[in-house]
C-alpha cells in the first residue's frame, strides 16, 4: 500500500489543515474586532456613536464625520498641507536614521569585541522597561540644553533612541556566522563594506520591523509638538488631528474624533499588511537566542 501523507507545511490547502483553521479563525475574528470598531465608528451617525450598549458594526453609515473633519481643517490658520508635510518629512527621516542607528549599533554589539560591550547591551535591555512618560523630563532638559526648543530637529533626535529596534536587530545579526565576516575581512573588506554588503542584505526582515516600529512611533507622536515646539508651522499632523478631536467628550467632537482616528491609523495598517511576513520572521529569529 502506497504511503499517503501530507507535509508538515503543505504548499496548498489540505484537509489536514482544517483543525488549525478551527482554532485560528475564532482568534482572528476576535483580534480583528478593535480594527473593525475603529473604522466602523468613523462612519457612524451621532445616535449610533452614543448608543448603549455600544455597537461594533455601523447600521446607517454616513460620511458626515469626515465632512465635519475637513470643514474644521479648512478653518485653520496654518494650511493642513503644512502639518501633513511636516509629518511625512519627520516620519521618513526617523525611519531612515533609525534603521542606520539600529543596524550599525547592532553590528558593533554583535560582531565586535571591546570593553563594556556587555554592559552597553544590558543598558539597552534595561531601557526597554522605561515608558516614554518616565523620561520626558530628562529628555526635555537635554533638548533645552542643546538649544533645540522650537527647532524641527526636536521632532527627530529624541525618536532615534530605539531600544527595542536595537535589541531585535542585534539578536538577528547574531544568527549571521562569524566565519562569513572573517572571510570578507580576509578578502580585504573593511567594516563599512561588510555593513553595506553583508549585514544589511542579510537582516532585511529586521530592518523592515525597525522601519514599521519607527514609522508608527513617529507618525502617531504628539510629544514634540506639545512640549518642544511653539511655532505652529513646525508642528505635525498627529498634533493637529488631536486638537480637532480634543473635544471628543462632546457630541459634536465625537464624530470628528472617530474620523481622525481612522485616518491616523490607516497608514500604520497598510504598512503592516505589506511587511507582516518580515515582522514575524524577525520575531522568530530574535527569540531563538
Amino acid at each position: 500500500m502506497a504511503f499517503k501523507g501530507t507535509k508538515i507545511n503543505p504548499e496548498r490547502f489540505d484537509k489536514s489543515q482544517l483543525k488549525f483553521y478551527a482554532v485560528l479563525i475564532p482568534f482572528a475574528v476576535f483580534m480583528s474586532i478593535p480594527l473593525i470598531f475603529i473604522f466602523s465608528n468613523a462612519f457612524k451617525p451621532y445616535n449610533e456613536l452614543f448608543a448603549f450598549p455600544p455597537r461594533i458594526f455601523v447600521r446607517h453609515p454616513t460620511l458626515q464625520n469626515f465632512k465635519s473633519l475637513f470643514n474644521a481643517m479648512t478653518q485653520s490658520g496654518v494650511p493642513v498641507s503644512r502639518y501633513l508635510f511636516n509629518s511625512i518629512l519627520i516620519s521618513l527621516s526617523i525611519v531612515v536614521l533609525s534603521i542606520f542607528v539600529s543596524t550599525a549599533a547592532g553590528y558593533v554589539l554583535s560582531k565586535k569585541n571591546f570593553k563594556y560591550k556587555k554592559l552597553l547591551f544590558e543598558i539597552n535591555t534595561l531601557a526597554l522597561m522605561f515608558v516614554p512618560t518616565a523620561v520626558s523630563i530628562p529628555r526635555y532638559i537635554i533638548i533645552a540644553k542643546l538649544g533645540l526648543v522650537d527647532n524641527f530637529l526636536a521632532h527627530i533626535l529624541p525618536m532615534l533612541a530605539m531600544p527595542v529596534g536595537l535589541f531585535l536587530v542585534k539578536q538577528f545579526i547574531d544568527q549571521i556566522p562569524d566565519s562569513l565576516i572573517e572571510a570578507a575581512k580576509i578578502d580585504g573588506a573593511n567594516d563599512w563594506f561588510i555593513y553595506l554588503k553583508i549585514i544589511l542584505p542579510l537582516t532585511k526582515p529586521a530592518v523592515a520591523t525597525v522601519a514599521i516600529l519607527a514609522f508608527q512611533s513617529a507618525w502617531n507622536s504628539t510629544e514634540a509638538s506639545l512640549i518642544y515646539i511653539n511655532n505652529e508651522s513646525l508642528k505635525n499632523f498627529a498634533y493637529y488631528m488631536s486638537t480637532l478631536s480634543g473635544n471628543a467628550g462632546t457630541v459634536a467632537g465625537a464624530g470628528i474624533a472617530a474620523a481622525a482616528a481612522a485616518i491616523m491609523f490607516l497608514p500604520n495598517l497598510i504598512i503592516f499588511i505589506f511587511t507582516q511576513s518580515k515582522v514575524m520572521n524577525t520575531m522568530a529569529h530574535s527569540g531563538i537566542k
